[in-house]
């Protein structure tokens, strides 16, 4: 196991040096970082597809396209965040000035997950440098070329006592959690979430976790079931459902379950072809333990779309799945793969106590447009964000911080939440001596 004590010290050593702080080397930072994606862009299309067999288009929006929305937008917005704020000062303190500073924190360690490699490794990366941190980025294993990509695009164009990738296995990532850094930006399963936190705890070292969860489709009788359908359905199986914030389950009014499995039936036709193990461009599985785990839940309840599975190609068609409990082993854990189970609910109240009997997920979708409804799941169930009559869409925007609570993680980014999660604000109360 390597030691990364030397890399840790460069870093800091360099961040002492007050370069980092200074708002127009962070602005060329990012602008570099954004021209290195640009003129990447081939060599990332070819290692998502090697990968995860990620259709282009996905990954032109998904990974590309979304992170360099969210440069642009820090490009555009970073001299302001990175303004001294001045405050109100209360009556009983005549004579002095408040103010707030925004300062970077130091060395931040990102370690990103194999899900969206590009997206989750550089959109935090993002945050970290427009904050004015120096970073270390450690890729995920399970997506190798993914993975030496972002090692040959910063290493070959940052210093490492600013910007580093760090290639490895388990180990790599247990040998870096050892050293001290000054901030920790972890995306992953809970499970692995709780043993990062337990190593930051050793140094007090502060800690955004982007975690997982079984989130929820709720599906009202009112429900455009076309609109729905459509929805729940692109936003589940995009990247083989293996995506964060993707509908882990449907909780469908009975009076409409029958009626969305078919039109999500037709969308999923519309969307893949009438033979989905033919279409070249569906994503696969990304490990043949995953694949493993997640051909178990084809046990649970009924099949009613889909089912077809490939061992040899990792490849799992959207499936939906009838006929489920709460006790099927497919509603134990994120399945995180292109498979939904269904549950349906007769009365709304006993849908929202079973939720909230249940560990926070990272996000929930309701479709509905009963304001009475929207404002009882809104207010009785805890979760990290969602959206109404939509799914995904709320990670997508500069706007809206992104992040979990309670099991599905701690923390927000993206946008300025992106810069906030960065920086230590220091409050500072300034009187004078006359």
């Amino acid at each position: 196991m390597e030691n990364y004590q030397e890399l840790t010290a460069k870093q800091k050593t360099f961040f002492q040096s007050g370069k980092t702080k200074d708002v127009q080397y962070r602005l060329n930072a990012l602008t570099k970082l954004k021209e290195i994606m640009t003129s990447h862009e081939q060599e990332i299309l070819d290692a998502l597809k090697a990968d995860l067999n990620k259709p282009e288009v996905e990954t032109k929006r998904a990974e590309i396209g979304l992170v360099i929305g969210e440069i642009n937008f820090m490009i555009e917005n970073l001299s302001s965040w990175a303004t001294t704020q001045e405050v109100e000062t209360p009556s009983t303190h005549e004579g002095a000035t408040s103010f707030i500073i925004s300062e970077p924190y130091g060395s931040a360690l990102v370690i990103a997950p194999w899900n969206y490699p590009i997206q989750l490794a550089l959109a935090p990366l993002a945050g970290a440098i427009a904050a004015g941190n120096c970073a270390v980025l450690k890729p995920s294993e399970l997506t190798p070329h993914t993975s030496s990509l972002l090692a040959k695009m910063i290493n070959e164009n940052f210093s490492e006592e600013y910007l580093r990738v760090v290639e490895g296995e388990v180990e790599t990532s247990t040998a870096l959690l050892k050293e001290k850094f000054d901030y920790i930006f972890f995306t992953g399963s809970t499970g692995v979430g709780k043993i990062v936190a337990e190593a930051a705890a050793k140094h007090l070292t502060p800690t955004t976790l982007e975690l997982g969860g079984k989130s929820p489709a709720i599906v009202h009788e009112d429900a455009d079931l076309d609109e729905t359908a459509t929805r729940i359905a692109r936003s589940k199986f995009a990247n083989a459902g293996q995506t964060c914030v993707a509908p882990d389950y449907l909780l469908v009014h009975r009076s409409v379950k029958d009626q969305l499995i078919a039109k999500m039936q037709e969308v999923i036709t519309a969307t893949y072809g009438e033979n989905v193990s033919e279409n070249l461009e569906f994503p696969h599985v990304v490990s043949e333990r995953h694949f493993d785990r997640l051909h178990q839940f084809l046990n649970d309840g009924e099949t009613v779309v889909g089912g077809n599975s490939d061992r040899s190609r990792l490849f799992i068609e959207p499936t939906i799945l009838d006929h489920i409990s709460w006790e099927d082993s497919i509603m134990q854990d994120e399945i995180f793969g292109p498979i939904l189970p269904v549950l349906v609910y007769d009365e709304l109240p006993k849908a929202i106590d079973a939720i909230v009997e249940r560990p926070k997920p990272l996000a929930l979708y309701l479709f509905t447009d009963n304001e009475k409804v929207q404002d009882d799941v809104l207010t009785k169930i805890s979760f990290g964000g969602g959206a109404i009559n939509d799914a995904i869409n709320h990670m997508t925007t500069h706007y809206l911080p992104f992040g979990g609570v309670g099991n599905s993680g701690m923390g927000a980014y993206h946008g300025k939440a992106s810069f906030d999660t960065f920086s230590h604000f220091k409050s500072i109360l300034k009187r004078s001596n006359k």
